[in-house]
């Protein structure tokens, strides 16, 4: 195959046509190789549609990325398992390959005390599954109700659900954190029907089951929500000392090693 054959500029605007932009751009170098090393036109079509199908998973990883809205620098590598003994990396890392529970909308729950990594973990878990092709957003709980409770005001609430239906998980933070109030508690009721056994959830919290009382203001209504929750869920208990607290103690030491398992100051608690 020789490139001088070919006219640059044809082909440039035929793959244009095509909406093969990163064939457009790399076409030129692989030809110039494939011709100093004589490759038959197969294997050229064959590297360059690779190249193609490759740089679409990178881009479209990265729209991913920015529309999820994930915790900086929280990864999976950075989660100090250690710390957490309860937590079993192995399980953790069976969950992010996705599996079959994405597609059941099965649950992820994250309960412990304040600082003890809860919001990294939940962060690390989204990371990883957009890596493998999946949709995430996360949010802090109480930031999705008060945008779900305009929505009702603005008579849209239905449409704004519907639009969160393109996130295979949708991960809650701090759900505790949400006010007993009659308006908020119904809007986060109604996001947790609406994906019910079609749509993932990962929930972070403070407070265990037996307190939910406290954010929800109907026995009945919290008796619905934990159950819909955990028909079909994976619990993680994570009762460790708070992170924060240990790398003040660390401090109070005086000069040396920071703590092993510190949380970085400008996180917001999880």
């Amino acid at each position: 195959m020789k490139s001088a054959s070919i006219d640059p500029a044809k082909l440039s605007l035929l793959l244009n046509e095509l909406r093969l932009p990163a064939s457009k751009v790399i076409w030129p170098q692989f030809a110039e190789q494939a011709d100093k090393e004589g490759w038959p036109a197969a294997r050229f079509l064959t590297v360059l549609a690779e190249h193609e199908l490759a740089e679409r998973d990178r881009r479209r990883i990265e729209r991913h990325l920015t529309e999820g809205r994930l915790l900086p620098g929280k990864t999976l590598e950075s989660f100090e398992f250690d710390a957490v003994p309860m937590v079993s990396k192995a399980q953790v890392m069976a969950i992010v390959a996705g599996d079959t529970w994405l597609e059941k909308g099965a649950n992820l729950l994250l309960f412990g005390p304040p600082g003890t990594g809860k919001s990294h973990l939940a962060s690390a878990i989204g990371l990883a599954l957009i890596e493998n092709g999946y949709r995430v957003l996360f949010t802090r709980t109480t930031d999705l109700v008060q945008k779900l409770q305009q929505a009702r005001r603005d008579l849209v609430l239905e449409s704004v659900l519907a639009k969160l239906d393109k996130f295979d998980l949708l991960i809650l933070d701090d759900l505790a954190y949400v006010t007993k109030d009659q308006a908020e508690t119904s809007v986060l009721f109604e996001l947790i029907s609406a994906r019910y056994e079609r749509r993932s959830m990962l929930i972070t919290a403070n407070q265990p089951f037996g307190e939910w009382g406290k954010i929800f203001p109907d026995p009945a209504m919290t008796l619905a929500a934990v159950d819909r929750l955990v028909h079909h869920a994976t619990i993680f208990e994570m009762n460790v000392e708070s992170y924060r607290r240990r790398e003040a103690a660390e401090r109070k030491k005086g000069p040396g090693r920071p703590a092993s398992y510190a949380t970085p100051a400008n996180i917001a608690p999880d």
